[in-house]
């Protein structure tokens, strides 16, 4: 995911609103003039037009958007790719955000090729000259490698090859791996992890990785890795499994957001946990009713096999929640109930910090990477009593999934006060501005831009890893 090189025979791409649109018009030759009126193109949001040469070549291209007042998709101009042909292209006039423009540029510019190839060439843009574009590509690069371990069906990226993938992006960066597999979760105290994946034919495993120097602050991110969900013994229909490849979205996103923060050397200790299981159908299986002792020591009552990603996530925070860091975040592709209260486009978070929700909350305005806070609400808390055990898994009331899902990680969280949970769906389900249709990365970028606001890159940051120059 790279921008063009600099060529001064680049095409202009002029951003048009209802404001400047005569002023644009007036300084276009009078046959692009001509042409677009032709066309009866309009300064409307997302309107795209290529003005041809004499040659019959691509000269200019016009490109609406809203006016003065803030863009209701910071990531529009995202839509070039697919309205333009192949050719290299550069901003003739600054858009809303030239480096939000330029990043959904590349990120657009994504196709997932391992199957099939991609259908001839893309459109290239040069990097505007006010961004940092090392920076935005690392990013780019990042998305585009989570979006591909989604995409990626089960049977090639099962449990074993979403470790290879883990293992060889923390080697990539230097960092510390260590990897429980099968049995030895149940030696090492990760009851939960083994008792979700055994019935499946690669072993359950918990990927631990850290980066940066050891008495940095500590950051800690943690991502549901089930590679295949059918719902175990409570089975899900047909249509229920079509997209279940996707359950280890979590773990994409903060694989992902890892990448961002390896990649710029943040100066921070970074630790990944990644939860790995294939929640399958064997006579090892773990059943409804099954009474299940955690790390952190609380029973759990299994009221629904299907409600598994919280089990494995329990036990990883548990383990993260033992050295108290400085942040820790988890990611989950966890519950139906968040897309029905939020859709597809906008992911749930949850946090009892005050602070931390409005940094949240407002980098994600300013990246384009939307998230939405819903409450802990402690009166549902009475929901996940267990009747012979301290929990159950699944509340038998049909409210507040999403919020009841939370609460029950909650519960093994208790030394890292700033916390947050996010209930991701990790799947554009039609194509956006800002990529195809399929497996997204939510969350990753506006956490990234976060984490950079408060920790900055370290002294020791090479040239490659570093700050880029700007273009």
């Amino acid at each position: 995911m790279h921008f063009a090189a600099p060529t001064s025979k680049a095409v202009p791409i002029h951003f048009v609103t209802k404001e400047n649109w005569e002023a644009v018009k007036a300084a276009l030759p009078a046959t692009a003039r001509a042409f677009a009126f032709s066309c009866r193109f309009e300064a409307k949001p997302g309107r795209c037009l290529a003005l041809p040469d004499a040659e019959g070549g691509v000269a200019a291209a016009l490109f609406g958007l809203e006016g003065a007042e803030a863009p209701r998709d910071p990531l529009l101009p995202g839509k070039l790719v697919g309205a333009l042909p192949a050719g290299v292209y550069r901003f003739a006039n600054a858009p809303h955000d030239a480096s939000l423009a330029a990043l959904a540029f590349l990120l657009a510019s994504y196709r997932f090729t391992r199957y099939r190839e991609a259908k001839g060439p893309l459109p290239e843009l040069i990097a505007p000259e006010s961004v940092d574009a090392g920076r935005l590509e690392r990013i780019a690069a990042a998305v585009a490698f989570g979006r591909d371990l989604v995409n990626t069906p089960a049977n090639d990226l099962g449990p074993e090859a979403l470790e290879r993938a883990a293992t060889k992006l923390a080697k990539k960066f230097g960092a510390k791996v260590r990897v429980i597999r099968g049995d030895d979760l149940l030696k090492r105290n990760f009851p939960l992890i083994h008792a979700v994946g055994r019935a499946a034919g690669e072993p359950p495993r918990l990927i631990d990785f850290s980066h940066g120097r050891v008495d940095a602050p500590k950051v800690t991110l943690v991502g549901k890795g089930v590679t295949f969900d059918t719902g175990g013994l409570d089975i899900k229909p047909a249509s229920g499994m079509e997209l279940m490849k996707k359950d280890m979205g979590g773990a994409a996103v903060a694989l992902a957001l890892a990448r961002m923060i390896m990649a710029s050397s943040l100066d921070l200790r970074l630790r990944v946990l990644i939860p790995i299981v294939e929640n399958s159908i064997s006579a090892t299986a773990f059943r409804p009713g099954d009474i299940l002792r955690s790390r952190k020591g609380l029973t759990v009552e299994i009221g629904n096999t299907d409600a598994e990603g919280r089990l494995i996530l329990a036990d990883a925070l548990a383990l993260a929640d033992e050295e108290a860091a400085t942040l820790m975040f988890d990611f989950a592709t966890l519950t139906g109930a968040a897309r029905v209260a939020l859709g597809p486009d906008l992911p749930p978070f949850y946090t009892d910090d005050e602070a931390l929700a409005a940094d949240i909350a407002r980098v994600s305005a300013q990246t384009g990477d939307p998230v939405w806070r819903l409450p802990l609400w402690r009166p549902y808390d009475s929901m996940l009593d267990g009747k012979i055990s301290d929990l159950n898994n699944s509340p038998s009331s049909p409210f507040a999934g999403s919020i009841t899902a939370a609460l029950f990680l909650k519960r093994f969280v208790a030394k890292s006060t700033a916390w947050a949970h996010f209930d991701v769906y990790a799947w554009n389900p039609k194509a956006r501005a800002s990529g195809p249709e399929g497996g997204e990365i939510q969350a990753a970028r506006a956490l990234f831009a976060l984490l950079e606001e408060r920790f900055g890159a370290s002294s020791g940051a090479d040239g490659r890893a570093g700050k880029a120059k700007r273009r």
